[in-house]
C-alpha cells in the first residue's frame, strides 16, 4: 500500500493519539447491515436470519434451515449476532470463522455454506461489535471480547471440544484469531491474509512494535501451540506478502503454507489451490496429526510459491525457489542446524519476495465451484 499523506498522519496520530482511536481509523469499516435476526414467535431465544437485497443467496430458501441464528453477550456488555451453519452431519471439525472487514454475516452466510460443504466442516461465525446486528462500536478490545464470547458459546451451546475447533481468521479477523489461539489450545488455526500489526500495515518500514501500535499479532503467534496454516497472496495490495511470510516464520507449529502467486487481498478464494489446500489440511494433515507432528521434528515442511503440482515439478527441475522450515532436531549438531535454519529462512524470504515481482500467473485463477461466489470485500486497509 502507498504511504499516508502528512494530513492523514496528523489525523491518525493526533486526534487523539491513543491506540483505540488509531485502531478505529485504521481498520474498521462496518457495512450497511445486510441482514436482521427475526425472533421466533414461539421460542423467544431462537431467531431467523433474514437477508436483504444486499446479501447474495444463491441457494434455495430451504437451505437457510441449515443456519441457526442467535445472540450472545460479551464481557464488555455488547450483544453480538452469531450463526451456526450445519454444513455436514458427520463433520469432525467446526470452524470458528472471524471474517474480514467491510462485510457482515449476511454477506458471508452463503460463502460459509459452500465452504463448509466442500471441506466437510460446520462453521460458526459472529459479527464484531458494531457490525451487522451486533451492538456497540468496533474496537481492538471489543474484537478480543467478541471472539471470547463466540468461543465460549460454541463450546457450551454445542458441546464442541477444543480439539475439534479450527480457528479461522481472514484479514482483520486474524487479529482476534491469533489472540484466542495464543491463549487456548485448539484443533488447528488458519490465518488467511494475516497482518503483523497495524503500524506495519500503514508504515511498511516499521521494524518493531511500538507502545501505540495496534493488533500486534506478530508478538503473539509464537505462543500458539496448535498447528497453523498460513495463506497469503503474493500480490496482496492491502497487507503485503511479507506479513504472511513473517507470521509463518514466527509460528512454532506451522504446516506447509499456501502462497498463491498473483493473488491479491480479496481474491484468494477464487483460486482452486485455496480449496485444495484446505481439504488436505483438514482431511489428511489433521486426521494424521500425531504422525504429522512427530515427523515435523525430523522432516522439513517444503514451502513453494507455485500454485499447481505440474508447476511445482517444472520449477523444481529448473531450480525455482523452494525452501524448508526445519523443526527441532535431537542430533548432536543442533547448533549448526539452528544456524542453517536461520540462514535458510533469510534466503527463502528474500528469494520469495524477489520472485513476487517477477511472476504473473493470471491463467491459474479459477472461480470457486458455482456456489457460493467469493464475497466482495472492499477493505480500506485491512
Amino acid at each position: 500500500m502507498q504511504g499516508l499523506s502528512f494530513s492523514e498522519l496528523c489525523c491518525l496520530f493526533c486526534c487523539p493519539p491513543c491506540p483505540s482511536r488509531i485502531a478505529a481509523k485504521l481498520a474498521f469499516l462496518p457495512p450497511e447491515p445486510t441482514y436482521s435476526l427475526v425472533a421466533n414467535e414461539e421460542v423467544k431465544s431462537k431467531f431467523q436470519l433474514q437477508l436483504n437485497e444486499k446479501a447474495e443467496w444463491p441457494y434455495s430458501e430451504r437451505d437457510k434451515d441449515t443456519i441457526e441464528s442467535f445472540y450472545t453477550r460479551t464481557s464488555r456488555g455488547n450483544r453480538i449476532a452469531c450463526i451456526f451453519v450445519k454444513c455436514c452431519s458427520n463433520a469432525r471439525y467446526t470452524l470458528l470463522f472471524s471474517h474480514g472487514n467491510a462485510v457482515d454475516l449476511g454477506q458471508m452466510s452463503s460463502f460459509y455454506l459452500g465452504l463448509g460443504s466442500r471441506i466437510n466442516c460446520n462453521i460458526f461465525s459472529y459479527d464484531y461489535s458494531g457490525y451487522g446486528a451486533s451492538t456497540g462500536k468496533p474496537s481492538e478490545k471489543n474484537l478480543y471480547a467478541d471472539i471470547d464470547a463466540a468461543w465460549h458459546l460454541l463450546r457450551t451451546r454445542y458441546g464442541i471440544s477444543p480439539e475439534n475447533i479450527i480457528l479461522y481468521g481472514q484479514s482483520i479477523g486474524t487479529v482476534p484469531t491469533v489472540d484466542l489461539a495464543s491463549r487456548y489450545e485448539v484443533g488447528a488455526v488458519v490465518l488467511h491474509s494475516a497482518l503483523m500489526s497495524g503500524m506495519r500495515v500503514a508504515f511498511p518500514n516499521t521494524k518493531r512494535t511500538w507502545f501505540f501500535d495496534v493488533f500486534p499479532s506478530i508478538d503473539k503467534v509464537s505462543k500458539i501451540s496448535s498447528p497453523v496454516l498460513v495463506i497469503h497472496g503474493t500480490e496482496d495490495e492491502v497487507i503485503d506478502f511479507s506479513h504472511g511470510m513473517s507470521i509463518y516464520e514466527k509460528c512454532v507449529k506451522s504446516v506447509e503454507p499456501l502462497w498463491i502467486d498473483g493473488a491479491g487481498h480479496n481474491d484468494i478464494e477464487l483460486y482452486s489451490q485455496y480449496l485444495d489446500r484446505l481439504k488436505k489440511f483438514v482431511s489428511v494433515e489433521l486426521a494424521n496429526q500425531p504422525q504429522t507432528q512427530s515427523s515435523k521434528t525430523t522432516t522439513p515442511a517444503v514451502i513453494t510459491t507455485t500454485t499447481t503440482t505440474t508447476q511445482q515439478q517444472q520449477q523444481t527441475k529448473s531450480g525455482a525457489t523452494s525452501a524448508s522450515k526445519p523443526g527441532n532436531s535431537s542430533s548432536s549438531g543442533s547448533n549448526n542446524i539452528n544456524t542453517s535454519t536461520v540462514n535458510s529462512r533469510t534466503n527463502e524470504k528474500t528469494q520469495l519476495l524477489d520472485d513476487k515481482t517477477k511472476k504473473q500467473n493470471s491463467n491459474n485463477q479459477q472461480e470457486l465451484p458455482p456456489a457460493p461466489p467469493a464475497p466482495t470485500i472492499n477493505e480500506k486497509l485491512l
